[in-house]
């Protein structure tokens, strides 16, 4: 199953490379939310809140009343958590807040199976807070450590992230060997045999940056 990705600045749709520098950027989500309506899931990111730099929070909400969303950014409380799902998302993602404390308070208040846990990897390390701090832990680590806690694992390999590359596949295939969770991977997905190729493996492709420059046709997609 391949998920398209709307990332969201300041109310618009971007793509940036390695969460830095702005590569592109279109003023209306919505139709890009439009034209996603039919996909079993939509990747919906909040880069503001992520970044601690506002929020896009009426957007999402909008957004998820049209498309199945997963939403992700800036989730780093409990009440926060609760009131995505309440307003309609299908799945929230925890990246900064994702520790055992965190997600056993969590998973007594929105099913496990709506949670996933963002590995966002760089060099090898767990990066947080929009990727701007490296941790101590590698992904297989943290993996690990919070599979009880989530039923799925969205895996982004920052150093791939929109340079349009390729992604790291032989790294992604060892994580989905060593989880009974599902994942989802991102960061470098440049053709439509590589997302295939990952699914493949039961891996879900997030398509991002090769869809927007069109690398990867909206044909291709559906």
């Amino acid at each position: 199953m391949i998920i398209p990705s709307i990332d969201l600045i300041q109310g618009k749709v971007v793509q940036l490379e390695q969460g830095k520098n702005k590569v592109f950027e279109i003023d209306n989500p919505f139709y890009f939310a439009g034209r996603f309506k039919g996909f079993k899931e939509v990747q919906l990111i909040d880069l503001d809140a992520a970044m601690n730099k506002g929020e896009n929070k009426l957007i999402v909400k909008e957004i998820t009343e049209i498309v199945n969303a997963r939403v992700g950014g800036g989730i780093r409380s409990i009440e926060k958590a609760v009131e995505l799902i309440d307003d309609g998302a299908k799945k929230i993602i925890i990246g900064t807040q994702a520790n055992k404390k965190f997600l056993e308070k969590l998973t007594e208040r929105v099913p496990r199976k709506k949670i996933i846990v963002a590995v966002d990897s760089f060099k090898g390390k767990v990066v947080v807070e929009g990727w701007k701090k490296k941790t101590s832990k590698t992904p297989f680590e943290l993996i690990k450590e919070l599979e009880p806690y989530c039923g799925e694992f969205l895996f982004t390999c920052v150093e791939k992230e929109g340079l349009m590359n390729g992604t790291d596949f032989d790294l992604i295939k060892k994580l989905k060997e060593c989880t009974k969770n599902e994942l989802s991977a991102a960061g470098g997905i440049t053709s439509i045999q590589e997302a295939r190729k990952l699914e493949r493996i039961g891996v879900k492709p997030i398509i991002g940056m090769a869809l927007y420059s069109g690398k990867i046709s909206w044909e291709e997609i559906k």
